[in-house]
């Protein structure tokens, strides 16, 4: 009897370990409390999301929102997808979080967690923006998002974070403009340079270089106020007006350093300019002071080294954006330097004798210059077409007016070639002997002459240039 009794237990003992040795398979709705079942559901999908197991966690969540539609977990599982796919990350998952997120504003707008998805939203096209010289579509969604986050959630928690990301975007949009501005200045284009600066100006108040913005377009006025004097084909009170035009604009760049941003470094500049030009210093308040400073100090730094660093990076570096102050929530301001030279040019004909080309092309320097419109960066940038040039004798054109149509081009070996069969058959009676050794002869062109289309190799050190 004993011996029957541990003849059975060897048998069970036995069979428990072979069926170790199988492999189980993990059932995702295993282990499911039935009595809240809804419940395990999700908490089993948060903890696969943990573990980064995103497709189980989906399933989860799914099971859930298709099975139990009255659930008090609905809510927190429409947007627990969403994090599923934000988290996973990568441009295409991005994608569906922004789907899946834009969907849980639209079903839920009054909860809380509205404003956590708008967030996320914007955070998205955040993560994705890129330099200040390369393609900023991402940049200006990443601000219209959270400006929509600030503008239809004011009382959410989520504010201050969303201000100060929209603080940095701006920093990188301003930065745009600025090298903008300065190419269209170096091709001694000043009415594209004027229409970035006065952009700049007025849609990023907070940018870390907006003093130098404001000096660079006092100079500019400066300068079309001297050039102005010097017209000879210009009645002589239109021009004393037009130049004490451009000196008052003057005046208020430098003025508007000094009582708005007394902290930076361009102040004192502005206040020798003011001096030279006989205006009155203004002296900035008490509130703007401790304004200016304080935004001053909220900068970082950017090391030599991080600054290099920084040049292998995609994402641009924003430790100079301020870190207080209200950011812009108004759209960029966009100012067309098309209209601006056709504003000028009717103010110079106003006296009743056109004053010319002449007179246009001093003061804006687009003579001959084709640029790209407002909203595109200018050539040599990465992701911007070259503007090309217009023909030496067409009219002046503006930042985003078209280029003249170029001339006809004429084949000269086809000419030639044409030509000769012209002459052959006018003198029809002769007759004529052409060996293959003259044929050859004739076909040769001068390769140096030919005009081709086919971008030249560039060799050496010219291979680092982009442009």
């Amino acid at each position: 009897m004993v011996r029957k009794f541990f003849v059975c237990t060897a048998l069970a003992c036995a069979l428990l370990l072979a069926a170790g040795c199988h492999h189980k398979v993990q059932n995702p709705l295993a282990n499911i409390d039935s009595k809240q079942p809804d419940k395990g559901l999700y908490d089993r999908a948060i903890d696969s999301m943990k573990h980064g197991r995103y497709q189980e966690a989906r399933t989860l969540l799914e099971t859930l929102i298709n099975t139990y539609p009255d659930s008090e977990y609905l809510a927190r599982a429409k947007l627990a997808v969403g994090d599923s796919w934000y988290q996973e990350g990568g441009t295409a998952a991005w994608q569906q979080a922004e789907a899946e997120y834009k969907d849980f504003q639209t079903f839920f707008p009054n909860l809380p967690e509205a404003s956590e998805a708008q967030l996320k939203v914007a955070n998205i096209h955040y993560r994705q923006m890129e330099k200040p010289d390369r393609d900023y579509a991402q940049a200006m969604h990443a601000a219209d998002e959270y400006k929509t986050l600030i503008q239809t959630y004011p009382d959410s928690p989520l504010v201050p974070e969303a201000k100060q990301r929209l603080r940095e975007v701006q920093e990188v949009l301003a930065e745009r403009q600025f090298r903008i501005a300065n190419f269209y200045f170096l091709r001694q284009n000043y009415a594209a340079c004027q229409a970035r600066l006065e952009s700049l100006v007025d849609s990023y108040p907070l940018y870390s270089r907006v003093d130098d913005a404001l000096f660079e377009l006092g100079q500019l006025f400066e300068k079309e106020a001297d050039t102005m004097k010097k017209q000879l084909k210009i009645p002589e009170a239109q021009k004393e007006k037009l130049a004490a035009d451009f000196q008052k604009r003057a005046i208020e760049a430098y003025s508007k350093i000094i009582t708005r941003y007394p902290a930076m470094d361009r102040a004192a500049d502005a206040k020798k300019r003011l001096a030279a030009l006989n205006a009155t210093i203004p002296v900035p308040t008490p509130d703007a002071l401790a304004e200016s400073k304080a935004e001053e100090e909220s900068r970082g730094n950017i090391s030599m080294m991080r600054g290099l660093m920084g040049n292998f990076k995609k994402h641009p570096m924003v430790a100079k954006s301020s870190r207080v102050g209200d950011p812009s929530l108004q759209d960029e301001k966009i100012v067309d330097p098309s209209q601006m030279v056709h504003d000028l040019e009717k103010e110079l004909n106003a006296g009743g004798q056109p004053s010319g080309k002449v007179g246009i092309e001093a003061l804006t320097g687009i003579a001959g210059k084709g640029a790209p419109g407002p909203n595109e960066p200018p050539p040599g940038t990465t992701n911007a077409a070259p503007a090309a040039d217009s023909a030496p004798n067409s009219a002046p054109s503006a930042e985003g007016a078209p280029p003249a149509t170029p001339p006809a081009q004429v084949n000269e070996v086809q000419g030639q070639q044409q030509q000769t069969a012209a002459t052959g058959n006018a003198n029809s009676g002769q007759a004529t002997t052409t060996t293959a050794a003259d044929r050859k002869a004739a076909s040769k062109v001068d390769k140096k002459k030919e005009s081709t289309s086919k971008k030249k190799k560039k060799k050496g050190l010219g291979k680092l240039i982009p442009f």
